[in-house]
């Protein structure tokens, strides 16, 4: 830890969960309730509602970018104000929407998403940083645990639109929380100077480094698999295995898993390093999913069972890649952590929800294709993996 934050390492790291939390509830609590949104906008195409899910995350990834530009200019806590402002007006316009198009909230969300990043990079480095990141990580996995539960409940009790009332309620009283609690990381001597060139400067210093340029490609592969199964569990539950009433448990059950493997990971990073585990983590995911595929390539589906074992070892891996994947990228990037967390966040979303409309359209009778797109993109990373300058990956093997 590089500074003394002003409140408790533990709230610190509740606060940090809450604020992302936001994107997860934002997503996962609408899952159930995607046939009536569909049916209420005459969108009943089981690609069309995917696509709603994915334009949430290209929102993500292009508000990022922006947000986290004038982070490093303006200061962290001004423009998570300023996204959540954003954010309560979208979801006002989601209430009264007359199409797909116009639930873009993602683009609010990105503020507080990238700048609790920034914010966590301006107290913590390396290490540390995935420690914090880590435990951040498995306190947040609790909402998309609960939210299917909570949209599921809401949607019984109400109707859809009343998702978006808790929405509000709920980021309302966390920005409440942060704008009390939390002291601002980037003091005034550290901020850039806001010019036309601020980007273009952050742009080049980042596309110099090498090893974090080839670890953003790599978080943009695992997130288009994380994409593709978010943007599609409810047809593959729902649709494919008739599981309507029994989705939002599978869906936490597997939570769960993700929420486990990324506590361990805190507890485990300080000793076995960050790419090591991310190694390890990646072979584990590759060869799990080309097992899948030698199985089940006759495109019909196995039973229940067998599917939530091959995806919980995906969940399991990935408790091991996403918080150590960001620390890696961002350890050299110093105070511009801002304009950092927004190109690796914009970058590996967008490469992200290219993947997942990709693959997503043959998603239809058959979960095959999720591990087709699996054992690819886990090929490529491993491949990537191999261009870092750092440890060897078999090293991952030796220390495990």
């Amino acid at each position: 830890m590089t500074k003394k934050a002003s409140i408790s390492e533990f709230e610190f790291i509740l606060l940090m969960a809450f604020l992302m939390s936001n994107v997860a509830l934002c997503i996962d609590a609408i899952l159930p309730a995607l046939p009536d949104i569909g049916q209420a906008l005459q969108h009943a195409n089981t690609n069309d509602l995917q696509l709603m899910i994915t334009m949430i995350f290209l929102g993500l990834g292009i508000g990022e970018l922006f947000f986290g530009t004038l982070s490093d200019a303006l200061g962290r806590k001004p423009i998570v104000y300023v996204g959540v402002g954003i954010f309560l007006l979208a979801s006002i316009l989601c209430v009264m929407a007359t199409s797909l198009e116009m639930m873009l909230q993602g683009v609010g969300l990105s503020a507080p998403r990238t700048v609790s990043i920034a914010v966590i990079r301006d107290i913590y480095q390396g290490s540390n940083m995935a420690r914090i990141m880590s435990f951040i990580k498995a306190i947040f996995i609790v909402v998309p645990m609960i939210a299917p539960l909570l949209g599921q409940w809401i949607l019984k009790a109400f109707h859809w639109q009343a998702i978006f009332y808790f929405q509000l309620i709920f980021i309302g009283l966390t920005v409440v929380w942060f704008a009390l609690r939390q002291r601002e990381t980037l003091p005034k001597e550290k901020r850039k100077f806001l010019k036309r060139s601020i980007f273009s400067e952050g742009v080049r210093t980042y596309f110099s480094l090498k090893d974090v340029v080839l670890y953003t490609l790599i978080a943009g592969l695992v997130e288009g698999s994380f994409i593709l199964y978010l943007s599609n569990s409810q047809h593959i539950f729902q649709d494919q295995y008739l599981m309507v009433n029994e989705f939002p448990y599978i869906f936490a059950g597997l939570s769960f898993v993700l929420g486990v493997a990324t506590f361990f990971n805190g507890a485990m990073v300080m000793r076995y390093g960050m790419k090591n585990l991310v190694t390890a983590s990646l072979y584990l995911s590759t060869a799990a999913a080309f097992l899948y595929v030698l199985l089940y390539n006759d495109g019909i589906n196995p039973p229940l069972w067998v599917l939530l074992t091959f995806l919980s070892v995906q969940f399991l891996t990935l408790g091991f890649i996403f918080g150590n994947l960001s620390a890696m990228a961002l350890r050299p990037l110093g105070n511009m952590a801002g304009i950092g967390a927004a190109l690796y966040s914009f970058m590996s979303m967008v490469i992200g929800v290219l993947i997942s409309m990709a693959i997503g359209k043959y998603i239809v009778t058959s979960t095959l294709p999720v591990f087709i797109g699996l054992t690819l993109t886990g090929l490529l990373s491993l491949l990537l993996l191999r261009g870092v300058r750092e440890a060897a990956p078999r090293a991952a093997f030796k220390r495990l």
